[in-house]
Order: C-alpha cells, then structure tokens, then sequence
C-alpha cells in the first residue's frame, strides 16, 4: 500500500485509539489537547513518509511519536502543574508512560464511547463527537451526514466538548442505570459507522470495509463486557456480520457493485453467517424485540440459499413488523420490493406509488425496477428521474446500467 492510501487508512483506524488513550491520561476536560496530539502525529508521518519512505511497522511507528508528543507537552507546558495534573484521573508517574497495548486500547474506547454518549449532551452531539473522536471522521464527512454545513458541526462539536467539561466527566465506565440510559445511542453510532462504510452517501466508492470492521470491533467490545453484553447489542453484531458476510459478493472484478439478485452466492463467507447466527441465537435470550433484532432476521434470510418464495416470505412479514414496529423510508422502499418478490409486481407496484417519496433516488429506482418488464417506457422514465436525484458516482453508474438494459431489451 502506497504512504497516500496507508496514511488515511491509519488516520481511519489509529487516531481514534490515540485519542481515546490520551483523553483518558489528560481527562476529558483537556479532550483536544490529545486530539491534537494525534493530528500532529499524523501529519509528521505524511511528511515523513513521503521523504523517508514506510517504516517497518507504521502503526508502532505512530503510537512512538503520539506517545514522545505526549511526553514533550507535558515536560514543556509551564502550566502543566497547575493545570493538568491535577485534573488526571489516576495517579500519574514522573516517567510520562503512555499504555498504548491493545487491552487498554479497547478499554478507553470502551470508556470514551460511554463518555461521549452522556445525556447532559444532545443526541445529535453525542453522534458527532463519537464520529469525531472515536471512529476517525471528518468534519465534512460529518456534515454531510446530517445534512448541514462544516460551521454547524463545529459548533455543535464546540458546544458539546464544553458542557462534557462543565459535567466533570470522568473517563471510565458508568453505573449500570446510567450504562442502560446510553446504550441505545452507543449502538445508534455503531450502526451508523457500519452504515457509512457499507454504503457511503459521503463518497464515491462502493464500500469501505474498515469503516464495517472498526463498527463490528466496537460492537465486539460491548459483547465482551458484561453490564453491556445484552440482547440488543448481540442483534445488532448480528446484523453486521449477516451484512459483512456479503462483502466479496457485492464487488466485481473490475470494482463495480453487484446487486444483491445478481451475487455470485459462492462468495459469501460462511464463517461471518455462522458468527451471524450464533450472536443472533444470543440475542434472543429476553423478551425484548427491536429494529435490531428484526434487521438482523431480515439479513439473516438474505444469506439463505432456500427456495425464493419461502426466503421472501420470511423478509416480507419481517418488514411488516419492523415498520410497525419503527416506521422510516428505506424500510418502506425494502418492503415493496420484498412484496413484488411475493405477490408480483403488479400489486407491488400500487404499494410503491402510495408512497410518494419523490425526494429520493432509491424510491424512482424501485418504481423503474417495478415498471421493468411490464411497461419498459415508464421504467426508463422512471430510472433517468432516479439518476438526477442520485448524489453519489456508483448510484449513478448503477442507474445508468439499468437504462441500458431496458435499450438493449428492446
């Protein structure tokens, strides 16, 4: 891998443990000191490496230098006494030694993600730090997802870090009670990592698999702990490694994405289905029922190889629970199209124009995939309105192929 591919990678995968591990030797009052720690790691590793070329080990080589800037600051800053050392959370040697070991690693970002999602916070703030801080996202990329401009999320970011700071945080894991409050926004983050990564809005490439493996990592983490190794968390990890298992299929050889109908099904990973089924098998140790849980059945069948009518069947009346369950757009969309697989396209097509969803690209696909077939002029119609909706390169490429196909048909 080239410095220019490896460095955002790492940026990806190491900033966020960086971070975490110095949050918790500055304390979360002094949260951008680490994060600017890290960032200056990070931008001598471009210079560097450009000039000097890789080192042996990249990734020791920037936990030495984020652990060598952490020891200069604190040595240099002639506030440091009267500062930071007294708001450490622990004990703090004259040696300035940094534990950058993979147990305490993934026990700070344990700690942190509980941190960020604190109720004295909004929701929207909570995902935005977590996005910020825990999982390597830019400010852009965060804007992008909450639909708003780089000036908004550095505000809110601003905001947050300061009412984390008027709470007196501490970085480590709370009361039980408090672990129950936060939990369902710790996986609402998760889920929406892995989201990023499988498909992106924010860029133009079909999947970015460290993005879904750092997501199932984290969510690991909440399995291995156990105040927070609960149903729900075992359905979403379920629901990841159903979708993980998928990811060879969903890329071509010549890198272009592959619709689920026509997947080559000898490329799924049986491994990641077994893990699937097991933490779904876990997550059924309660009464409790959430979206999770039926997101994951729904995956669950979309790795069978069973008979079409029985597989759809099964999606079918899943989509129905979950959309009373928790009603949104995509589901919807999913639904119709689990309906067309059951009953036709005829009556799917009926369902999908109740649903005016005229704003969405996904919603015009349907209707041309639907119209595919049955009246091939409407289906065209239906695919050049989805394509000027579309935002990314790979939605439009897929749109484009799909006219093709009803050209060539004719």
């Amino acid at each position: 891998m080239q410095t220019n591919e490896l460095i955002p990678h790492l940026f990806r995968t190491e900033f966020r443990k960086i971070v975490a591990v110095l949050s918790k030797l500055f304390g979360i009052k002094h949260i951008e000191i680490a994060e600017d720690i890290a960032s200056e790691t990070f931008l001598l590793a471009s210079e560097t490496w450009g000039l000097k070329g890789l080192p042996q080990n990249p990734t020791a080589w920037l936990y030495t230098v984020s652990k060598n800037k952490a020891r200069d600051f604190l040595r240099r800053q002639s506030t440091f006494e009267n500062k930071v050392a007294i708001s450490l959370s622990h004990n703090y040697c004259e040696s300035y030694e940094i534990d950058l070991s993979n147990k305490n690693i993934s026990d700070n970002q344990l700690q942190m993600i509980f941190v960020i999602c604190n109720t004295s916070i909004s929701e929207k703030s909570q995902i935005g730090l977590a996005l910020k801080i825990l999982c390597g996202f830019g400010i852009e990329e965060i804007a992008e997802a909450f639909l708003t401009n780089k000036e908004v999320i550095n505000k809110r970011l601003y905001r947050a870090r300061e009412k984390l700071r008027a709470s007196k945080i501490k970085i480590e894991l709370p009361s039980e009670i408090e672990i129950e409050k936060r939990l369902e926004t710790v996986l609402k983050i998760i889920y929406l990592v892995f989201n990023e990564g499988y498909y992106s809005s924010s860029a133009n490439i079909q999947l970015r698999k460290d993005f879904c493996l750092e997501a199932i990592r984290l969510n690991y983490l909440l399995t291995e702990y156990e105040l927070t190794n609960k149903p729900i968390v075992n359905a979403l990890l379920s629901l990841m490694c159903f979708h993980a298992s998928r990811f060879e299929a969903r890329i071509n050889k010549n890198g272009d994405f592959v619709l689920y109908d026509d997947q080559d099904t000898r490329l799924w990973n049986q491994e990641l289905i077994l893990k699937g089924e097991y933490y779904l098998s876990e997550a059924s140790k309660g009464d409790e029922i959430t979206k999770y849980h039926l997101e994951a059945a729904i995956a669950f069948w979309h790795t069978q190889k069973k008979s079409e009518k029985e597989k759809w069947n099964h999606i079918l009346q899943l989509y129905n629970h979950l959309l009373q369950l928790e009603y949104s757009p995509i589901a919807a969309l999913n639904r119709t199209y689990a309906l067309s697989k059951v009953k036709g396209k005829k009556i799917a097509l009926e369902e999908a124009k109740k649903l005016q969803l005229i704003n969405n690209h996904l919603y015009f696909s349907l209707l041309g995939e639907l119209y595919k077939g049955l009246e091939n002029n409407k289906s065209k119609v239906n695919f050049k309105r989805a394509l000027k909706l579309a935002k990314t390169e790979v939605d439009k490429k897929i749109i484009e192929n799909k006219i093709k196909e009803i050209i060539l048909d004719k």
